[in-house]
């Protein structure tokens, strides 16, 4: 039996394990295997991932990560757990500084710990040619779908990893259409790495609601990349302004992208909170 430390955070209801690399490489041979048990909220103590820091992991980055997912998976990146991630390393004093960049597989990502403890982070340039999202389609904005019971149209999106953002009337539950069809979207044969899927509602210029199935875990209660992909769709259909508040189930984001139309060559930034659940030890 061994003994790990972890500490259990979340930000806007999506919630992640996070331990320092010492504790990681006593379990490291049982990963990924270990990352399902972890995550697990019934045997286990439940999250929608796992993060461990690794310093010095190249020239180009202060930090790397490990990033597993609930079901055991990596994936390229995570705003949500970003935040988490940041406030941790900055706490644990694993880095000195409020702003740092950390290597990720989605490439260099800069997130700022600020005075109210809220983090800010560039999330880097939208990418919307559909093979590099990667997207079957003929082009990534308004493409039909028909996933075998209702047609939608899509718009597809990567922030690091594919997104797959639907925007919605007014009368419909965004809620219900992530239940109902989130997974048969995600594993939609025009998305060859699978999909994150995003059912969206303009509320205003500045505001949207956001329902998120996420690739590898389901039904959650936020996407740090998923807002940023929504709010980049839904400027680049005109219908929202470069700063908007992100309501989703967990909680609130707020997202401020520069691009337009004509020119999508601008970072997107993200801010929003990340706290402190419990911290604990677990026998495994």
């Amino acid at each position: 039996m061994t003994q790990v430390k972890f500490t259990k955070m979340q930000g806007a209801g999506n919630d992640f394990i996070l331990m320092e690399y010492d504790e990681y490489k006593k379990i490291e041979k049982k990963f990924p295997d270990i990352a399902k048990f972890l995550c697990d909220r019934h045997f286990g103590i439940g999250a929608d991932g796992i993060f461990v820091p690794v310093e010095n992991p190249s020239t180009y980055a202060d930090l790397g990560w490990l990033f597993y997912q609930a079901d055991g998976s990596t994936a390229q990146m995570c705003g949500n757990g970003m935040r988490c991630f940041a406030r941790f390393c900055y706490d644990k004093k694993i880095v000195n500084k409020r702003k740092f960049s950390v290597e990720t597989l989605a490439g260099k990502i800069v997130p700022e710990v600020l005075e109210d403890l809220t983090i800010k982070v560039n999330m880097g340039k939208p990418i919307l040619e559909p093979e590099k999202i990667p997207f079957g389609g003929s082009k990534n904005l308004n493409y039909p779908l028909w996933d075998g019971m209702k047609k939608f149209t899509v718009n597809a999106i990567s922030m690091g990893n594919p997104h797959c953002v639907i925007i919605v009337k007014d009368d419909e539950d965004i809620n219900e259409l992530a239940k109902k069809y989130g997974e048969k979207i995600e594993h939609d044969s025009l998305f060859p790495e699978k999909t994150n899927v995003e059912f969206i509602k303009i509320k205003s210029k500045n505001e949207i609601d956001v329902a998120v199935w996420e690739r590898g875990c389901g039904i959650t209660l936020a996407c740090g990349t998923g807002a940023c992909a929504s709010v980049v769709a839904a400027i680049l259909n005109g219908l929202c302004d470069n700063k908007v508040n992100v309501n989703l189930p967990g909680g609130a984001l707020t997202i401020e992208w520069a691009g337009n139309s004509q020119n999508a060559d601008f970072d997107v930034f993200m801010t929003g909170k990340a706290e402190y659940v419990f911290e604990g030890t677990i026998n495994i």
